[in-house]
């Protein structure tokens, strides 16, 4: 089931929460909705679920627009955060519940509900468990219990509305890797909301990322990680370290740094900022023939085989931080208060449309 959203505008009072959001979903693909709090992406969900009605736009499932139909005509299965599970019922009675409360007319025999139970137990990996209750399941069983119930009436389009955020990291990770294994074998087009970029990133065919009510950029992983179209998503989307100057002659001059920007044609500009993540930056224990700038080092901490250098530039009293595979970080032998020259390998600017060249 392909979805396609269009113009849709969505306001509460005077607080405006969507603003003409353009969105296509291919058939059987896994999107992510990705943002800070307050940046319209659970607003956007329940308007696709039918949970709530937007002030201008249409939703259309095979391009047939299903604004006038309620929840359960569109035939939505949807996942909380919380999971909602019914705490008197059984693992199996609460992913049977929507076949059960379904209309005479459309509702299985008890054989084909038991039959489909079972199979979807199989699929969620809890055979076992058939015959528990929430509360003796662990968080991430839960959610699969959740997940299972929502596949269970055969829905053609599957929403998860921060499907881990109540979980720990651990289970997170683990229960990512089985969303993403799920979704390709039952190839139902999905769209979840999340907050986590790893998870976004991880997880997703393609992200989109909001701010503000509006979308600030559409791409596979790949892409927004390694292309990010503007300081936003640069910014949100992993560590930055951020180079402060202006444009001249085709260089970015930051404090005693100048950085030729080969993108950037000929002229001069206003004040504008260069974005360079962690890995994309050069740490040396002594100066060299290219241009860097000299800093001393403020903390350094570990992480597995990562080693994060912090260091505060000495010509602009600024914070930088550098990333270091553990066997590089042993053979340069950084010390904590250790001058060392720092330059950034990749950079992006940003230049605004209203700047003159």
């Amino acid at each position: 089931m392909s979805i396609k959203v269009s113009n849709v505008i969505k306001s509460y009072q005077s607080e405006i929460a969507l603003q003409k959001i353009d969105l296509e979903v291919k058939k059987g693909e896994l999107v992510a909705l990705l943002g800070p709090s307050g940046s319209g992406k659970t607003t956007l969900l329940r308007i696709i679920a039918g949970l709530e009605i937007p002030d201008e736009g249409n939703i259309l499932f095979e391009n047939q627009d299903v604004g006038r139909l309620e929840v359960k005509e569109r035939n939505v299965g949807f996942v909380f955060q919380h999971y909602a599970l019914f705490q008197h019922m059984t693992v199996f009675e609460n992913i049977a519940f929507g076949l059960r409360v379904r209309p005479r007319s459309t509702r299985p025999i008890k054989s084909k509900i038991k039959e489909k139970v079972l199979e979807l137990l199989e699929l969620v990996k809890l055979e076992n468990f058939a015959n528990r209750y929430p509360s003796q399941l662990s968080g991430g069983q839960r959610q699969r219990v959740a997940l299972a119930r929502a596949l269970a009436v055969e829905p053609s389009v599957l929403l998860l509305d921060e499907p881990f955020g109540a979980l720990d990291a651990k289970v997170r990770k683990d229960l990512r890797r089985w969303l993403r294994k799920l979704h390709d074998e039952i190839q139902i087009t999905s769209i979840f909301v999340t907050h986590d970029q790893e998870e976004a990133l991880e997880v997703a065919d393609r992200v989109v990322i909001m701010n503000n009510g509006k979308i600030e950029q559409i791409g596979t992983p790949e892409e927004v990680y390694h292309s990010p179209a503007s300081p936003f998503v640069y910014d949100f989307l992993g560590k930055v370290n951020l180079f402060h100057g202006r444009i001249n002659k085709g260089s970015l001059i930051s404090g005693g740094l100048e950085i030729p920007l080969p993108e950037i044609e000929e002229g001069d500009h206003q004040e504008v900022t260069g974005y360079v993540r962690p890995h994309q930056m050069t740490i040396e224990k002594f100066e060299s023939k290219q241009t860097s700038i000299s800093a001393l080092v403020t903390h350094i901490h570990a992480v597995g085989p990562i080693v994060y250098v912090e260091a505060l530039r000495e010509d602009t009293n600024e914070y930088v931080e550098v990333e270091l595979m553990n066997e590089l970080f042993l053979e340069l032998k950084i010390q904590l208060g250790e001058r060392v020259f720092v330059r950034p390998n990749e950079l992006k600017v940003f230049i605004p449309q209203d700047f003159s060249i």
